[in-house]
């Protein structure tokens, strides 16, 4: 009887029990910034813009991006799927690769610090076009403008 009970309750209390929130939910810190290995000498503008966002933090809500005006985001359509190292920062490992079978799109990852084969990525859906590809579950990466950006979770 006293399992009933328990059971009536819980199954009662369902309704409000909360799911937790998706990993990438959060404030993220752009803790560092390196010139994209596709681009053999960065533009000045760049290297500006890079100077200008290290240090900045970007807030990844469930109904928006909120940041550097770049990072920000009204209504995302937010999608996680799991990424082989060709298809990192919008496949541009496989186009360096298609152009320099020599370049290995899985070393080349790793050279910016992905271990591991595959990768849980953030597609934001927002026309900004921004990935935010998770090296583990408290450092993202995303590319913009020839830089590679490291973020840490706050």
């Amino acid at each position: 009887m006293k399992i009933l009970l328990l059971a009536a309750l819980a199954a009662s209390l369902a309704p409000f029990a909360r799911a937790a929130d998706p990993f990438y939910l959060g404030t993220w810190k752009i803790v560092s910034g390196v010139p994209a290995p596709w681009q053999a000498v960065p533009y000045p503008d760049d290297t500006a813009e890079s100077k200008y966002l290290i240090g900045k933090t970007v807030i990844i809500q469930a109904k928006a991006m909120l940041g550097p005006r770049i990072t920000t985001c009204k209504n995302p359509n937010y999608r996680v799927k799991d990424y082989p190292a060709s298809m990192l920062f919008q496949g541009a490992f496989d186009e360096m690769h298609r152009r320099d079978p020599s370049a290995d799109p899985a070393k080349i990852a790793t050279g910016l610090g992905f271990k591991g084969s595959a990768w849980k990525t953030l597609e934001t859906g927002c026309a900004n076009e921004l990935d935010y590809h998770f090296l583990d579950p408290s450092t993202a990466a995303f590319a913009l403008n020839n830089y590679v950006y490291i973020l840490k979770k706050q």
